[in-house]
């Protein structure tokens, strides 16, 4: 972009730049999810237990949260453009490795391959569009880029199911292939180049290492508190407080910290950053349950079930580009306590979802959540990415990933304890539709009311705490070159 305004619709080579940044978060997003249904064919084909089958899904999950900071310092030194296409290279082969698997024990290793390139392609994303969009189009660009994000993970159980049923297991991984081919090649003509925005940076080697075992003990904490393994919970939830206070220490006296620990000193910082983390939470309680309550209370079919859960999903896709929009012209506060007030709303009326509530209900409480959340989340990453100072934009955008995918781990691993709080062991019967639809409604009634409660809370410390982000027309962005 030449002009020093910035003008209030997206440039042709701004729309090229901002589709190579949706194609890589859909990959990401798709991959998150799409597993998920594959794993019980997974587990046959290679005669593999339960338990080392669902590694496939939590290696994955483990070393993406973990890295996002790492990846994200990691542009602001080496350059944006080199570093995400090389994010999307790795993400692609390792996604070819994982197709042509031999062993359940290489799929683990190539899926944690596989997530290294997705926490690279993920954690760039934001401060790309930050760096070489000017202000007047940041919020729809970021919208676009959440509309993207979601549909890939609303998505990938619906294309998994497909590719697995028509072909193999191999397929839900082969699929990313020329999707990944096509982000390069567009991604290598379109992607600026230039200066790195932190050249002759060091890479906090310590800080990185801190951070992955802080991230990465708390997704295997929550994960065996929510399989019941509550002693090597425990021992991991510890591990993770411990190298937490360290990192913590670490980066207050490190010459070029992971992460400018000062910028949460700013309450509007925090409190925004915060929403990110409750608003995924809520979200992922809700397609955690909501197909039980479909399949189990409702006696839906699986497909089915998928078909209703789309509601959700597609209420984000409509919002949030909307709401990116608004979040450019109106400023960025009033989208996001809207959106908010809306999620937290229809989280209420699904807590009053009865065994045999008509599935016209279902489907608009769900929509309701989706569109809320969707109205609230692409001007919170506007509102972070544009109040965060040119030199720390790139940890921002790996912090604002971080806190998604957080939020979307606390989110599940929560709403399970909830329920298990509520009802004791007796919530594993379910699988086995033992318990009256009555008494299992009553655990969803209290994780939807919590996960209210909890974005009710934000949604005030948003309305106390946080600045509203106006973006100003004559800031200057990046210049495409």
């Amino acid at each position: 972009m030449a002009d020093a305004a910035s003008p209030s619709r997206m440039s042709r080579p701004e729309l090229l730049l901002v589709l190579v940044i949706s194609l890589g978060s859909f990959m990401a997003g798709l991959d998150a999810t799409i597993v998920n249904i594959a794993l019980p064919s997974i587990a046959a084909n290679f005669q593999a237990p339960t338990v080392l089958a669902a590694w496939v899904l939590n290696a994955y999950l483990v070393v993406m949260v973990s890295l996002l900071l790492f990846a994200a310092r990691l542009g602001d030194i080496r350059g944006y453009r080199s570093v995400f296409l090389a994010g999307f290279l790795v993400f692609t082969l390792g996604s070819l490795l994982c197709g042509t698997a031999r062993s359940i024990e290489y799929l683990v290793i190539f899926r944690m391959v596989q997530a290294v390139g997705g926490a690279v392609i993920s954690a760039l994303g934001s401060v790309m569009v930050s760096r070489y969009l000017g202000a007047g189009v940041r919020g729809s660009a970021l919208g676009l880029v959440a509309m993207f994000a979601m549909l890939g993970v609303a998505l990938g159980p619906v294309i998994g199911g497909y590719l697995v049923t028509a072909f193999s297991w191999h397929a839900i991984f082969l699929v990313n292939l020329p999707v990944g081919i096509v982000g390069i090649l567009l991604g290598a003509a379109c992607i600026p180049g230039g200066a790195p925005a932190t050249p002759g940076g060091r890479m906090d080697l310590l800080g990185a290492v801190l951070a992955f075992v802080t991230l990465g003990s708390l997704v295997l904490g929550l994960n065996a508190l929510q399989g019941g393994r509550d002693l090597s919970g425990a021992v991991f939830l510890l591990v993770s407080f411990l190298a937490l206070v360290l990192f913590t220490g670490w980066e207050r006296r490190a010459t070029s910290p992971l992460l400018d620990l000062s910028l949460f000193l700013d309450r509007s910082f925090s409190v925004q950053n915060l929403a990110v983390l409750a608003l995924q939470g809520g979200v992922s309680g809700v397609m955690l349950l909501m197909p039980f309550y479909l399949e189990v209370v409702q006696r839906l079919s699986t497909g089915t079930a998928g078909a209703l859960l789309l509601a959700l999903p597609v209420g984000n896709i409509l919002t949030a580009p909307i709401a990116g929009r608004l979040s450019d012209t109106l400023g960025s506060r009033r989208p996001i306590l809207a959106g908010l007030l809306v999620t937290v709303i229809g989280l209420v009326l699904l807590s009053t979802l009865a065994p045999a509530s008509p599935i016209a209900e279902v489907v608009l409480f769900l929509f309701l959540v989706g569109a809320g959340s969707g109205m609230a989340f692409a001007p919170l990453n506007s509102a972070v990415m544009g109040d965060t100072p040119e030199d720390a934009r790139g940890s921002t955008s790996g912090l604002l990933r971080t806190m998604a995918n957080l939020g979307s781990t606390l989110g599940v691993s929560l709403s399970m304890l909830i329920a298990t709080a509520a009802f004791g062991p007796k919530i594993a019967q379910v699988a086995a539709h033992t318990l009256p639809p009555a008494e299992l409604m009553g655990a969803f009634h209290l994780v939807f009311l919590c996960c209210a409660a909890a974005l009710l809370a934000v949604l005030v410390l948003v309305r106390i705490a946080a600045r509203d982000v106006v973006p100003d027309p004559s800031q200057v962005c990046e210049p495409f070159v």
